[in-house]
């Protein structure tokens, strides 16, 4: 039995890779294959889990099974640069004169007795000077974190891990946004967490379904993105806000605040940690305000978290390195990251109307700023075929599928990075994709 359902298999995966099935290709029904090829329907079923573990084929609740664009890749989608010519799936922005501004506040650190101290081990406390800078650069009227509260990693992705790895146990519930960051959905399956879809609207989260979620089996926190939602584009007003914190109230949960991309929104409410701060651990990096190369990620965390929550930094090896936290403390206390973030709202402007024109007619969302643009495709498009023909013409895209929880129905839409290419050669590639889009998956020739 076992041989048959791997021949069985072996012999889709022959068709799909001499290209007479195609990527976006709809397989039948298991119970009209199995009839086709004389088995039975529950061999049927353990051939195409077996192309699905190939990764092979991809299943969607409703609409069947159908031929992937492409085997999935071994790291986490938006983990690494992509091999296409033109990255709208990485959003690193880097705007002109940025190195100039960051190499000049370097300078210090070739003073013996200042590198000397920067080479010395770091912990997850960082050091007073980072405490203060960090404190001072998340205060907003009505709001000041504590320096003694700040705790940092080497990224902001670690100081995800550990805010995670502090909260919930191996097998235990993170609510999180049914759309949502690929990265935390790499993390949580390291981790052993499992993730939890919660309702959206326009507005963000619904705390009602954070409540619903938690009765039905309790969960350990949450994780959410209220400004500039990655990938919708959303910002949670202050109502909102202020209704999802009485919700962890009355659950006693905590929430981790992705707090990445608020930068870019200086009108933005308060965030979550304004309205909670015992029941919020905020997370912040320098990456998007700075560069990725050399970088730090903090993380304000109540005070009765920060000993668990630096017991994760010290064992997942996520503290921040003592160089890279006396450059940006400097970078943060000299006008630097200020003078570099000021220019990457108004490149962000820039690239939006870029998006908006090349765009023109179809259906997208992006926050006002927003390096990145939600696109929902016309029929009779789906995710993966779009990407597998995007690709083709040299250009790189995240599917839908990246950010979806769960077993939930994959939307037919791609999310577009918008901060890496310079502007021109965004505007070609925004072109040729909307050009793409009005053509159908059938007039597209395989590659």
């Amino acid at each position: 039995m076992a041989r048959d359902f791997r021949r069985a298999a072996d012999a889709v995966a022959a068709q799909i890779s001499a290209g007479r099935l195609r990527p976006g290709d709809r397989l039948p029904t298991q119970r009209a294959f199995a009839r086709r090829h004389g088995i039975a329907e529950s061999t049927a079923g353990r051939v195409y889990a077996e192309l699905a573990r190939r990764g092979l084929v991809t299943g969607e609740v409703g609409r069947g099974t159908f031929v992937r664009a492409a085997a999935p890749a071994a790291d986490p989608a938006l983990a690494e640069p992509a091999a296409a010519r033109v990255d709208l799936e990485l959003n690193y922005p880097v705007t002109e004169g940025q190195s100039e501004m960051l190499g000049a506040g370097l300078a210090r650190l070739a003073r013996t007795d200042v590198l000397a101290a920067a080479l010395r081990p770091s912990g997850a406390a960082g050091t007073p000077a980072a405490r203060a800078a960090v404190a001072d650069l998340l205060s907003v009227p009505g709001w000041t974190p504590e320096p003694d509260s700040v705790l940092f990693a080497g990224n902001g992705r670690q100081a995800v891990a550990a805010a995670l790895a502090a909260l919930v146990r191996p097998g235990g519930r993170l609510g999180v946004e049914e759309l949502t960051y690929p990265v935390v959905k790499a993390v949580a399956a390291r981790l052993g967490i499992t993730l939890v879809p919660l309702e959206c609207d326009g507005d963000g989260l619904l705390p009602g379904a954070l409540l619903a979620a938690h009765r039905v089996a309790p969960l350990r926190g949450i994780y959410v993105q209220p400004t500039l939602h990655n990938p919708l584009g959303f910002t949670m007003p202050g109502p909102r806000r202020a209704e999802l914190a009485a919700a962890l109230r009355e659950t006693g949960l905590v929430a981790v605040e992705d707090a990445i991309w608020s930068f870019l929104r200086q009108d933005a409410p308060p965030p979550l940690a304004a309205h909670a701060p015992e029941r919020v651990i905020l997370v912040d990096s320098v990456s998007k305000r700075l560069a990725p190369g050399l970088t730090a990620g903090f993380a304000v965390t109540p005070q009765d978290l920060v000993a668990p929550v630096t017991a994760a930094l010290r064992s997942g090896a996520w503290t921040s390195a003592g160089y890279a936290l006396a450059a940006v403390t400097g970078w943060l206390t000299d006008g630097t990251a200020a003078a570099i973030a000021t220019a990457k709202r108004a490149d962000a402007r820039d690239r939006g109307r870029i998006a908006e024109e090349a765009l023109a007619g179809m259906s997208t969302r992006s926050g006002p700023g927003s390096y990145f643009c939600w696109w929902e495709l016309p029929a009779p498009w789906r995710a993966d075929t779009f990407v597998a023909a995007a690709a083709r013409h040299g250009i790189a895209v995240t599917p839908a599928a990246s950010f979806v929880v769960g077993p939930h129905r994959t939307p037919a839409a791609v999310r577009l990075g918008l901060a890496s290419p310079p502007p021109p050669v965004l505007r070609r590639a925004l072109t040729t994709l909307a050009a793409l889009a009005r053509t159908g998956p059938d007039d597209v020739a395989p590659g």
